[in-house]
C-alpha cells in the first residue's frame, strides 16, 4: 500500500490523518455515491484539488480506506494472547480489546458501520472480498490453539460454538445499532458483555472447567 500511494505517505502524520479523518467521516455519514470530495477537502483543511494530488479518484481514496480500516482490525489480532487457549476467553478478550480499539479509531469503525451497508456497484465487488478475507482470517486465528477439552461432552460441539458465535454476533449488531457512533458506547456494554460470556462459561463447560 505505502508504494501506491507514496506521495501521500510522504505527507507529515499530523496531515495525513485530518485527510483520512476527514474522508472516513464523510463516506460514513453519505456512503459512497453522495460522498463529496469538496466537503473532505474542506473538512481535512487542505487546499481545493490537492485531494487528487495523492489520490487519482473517489474510488482510489475509498478503497485506500478500505484497506486503512483493515490495518486497524489487523491490530486487534496483534494484542491478543494466543497462549489463552480457554476458548469462551479468548472470545472475551477479542471483545475487549476490539473495544479499545473502537474507542482510539472511532471514524474508522464508523466507515466500517456504513461499508457494511453500502451497496455502490462501483465499490461492491471490492467491499465484498476484503470482507470476507478478514471474516476466513479472524475466524482461522481464533480457533488456533484451543483446548476443546472444556467442553462438555453430552452436547454437539459445533451447535454449542455456533450458538456462541450467534451470540456473540447478535450482541455485537444489537449494541452497533444503538449507538449513532462508536463514541457513544459506554462501560456498561463491556459489563454486559462479561455476564453473557459467565452464562455461556456455566452453559457448555463441564462444571469443574465453569
Amino acid at each position: 500500500m505505502v508504494s501506491i500511494y507514496s506521495k501521500f505517505y510522504s505527507l507529515e502524520p499530523e496531515k495525513r490523518e485530518r485527510i483520512i479523518n476527514a474522508a472516513l467521516k464523510e463516506f460514513a455519514r453519505n456512503g459512497y455515491e453522495k460522498a463529496s470530495t469538496n466537503e473532505i477537502i474542506k473538512e481535512a483543511e487542505i487546499s481545493k484539488g490537492s485531494l487528487f494530488n495523492y489520490f487519482n479518484s473517489k474510488k482510489e481514496l475509498y478503497l485506500f480506506l478500505l484497506d486503512y480500516v483493515v490495518e486497524v482490525i489487523d491490530q486487534i489480532y496483534d494484542e491478543i494472547d494466543w497462549n489463552e487457549r480457554d476458548f469462551l476467553e479468548r472470545m472475551r478478550q477479542f471483545g475487549l480489546v476490539k473495544f479499545k480499539i473502537y474507542k482510539e479509531f472511532p471514524q474508522a469503525f464508523n466507515f466500517l458501520k456504513a461499508v457494511a451497508r453500502e451497496d455502490a456497484a462501483e465499490v461492491k465487488s471490492e467491499i465484498d472480498k476484503i470482507g470476507k478475507h478478514s471474516i476466513a482470517s479472524g475466524l482461522e486465528r481464533g480457533y488456533q490453539n484451543i483446548d476443546w477439552t472444556k467442553f462438555r461432552e453430552d452436547i454437539n460441539r459445533e451447535k454449542m460454538i455456533n450458538i456462541i458465535n450467534w451470540t456473540i454476533l447478535s450482541f455485537a449488531e444489537q449494541k452497533w445499532d444503538q449507538v449513532n457512533s462508536i463514541e457513544d458506547a459506554s462501560l456498561e456494554v463491556l459489563n454486559e458483555w462479561n455476564e453473557y460470556f459467565d452464562i455461556m462459561k456455566r452453559c457448555f463447560y463441564k462444571k469443574e472447567e465453569q
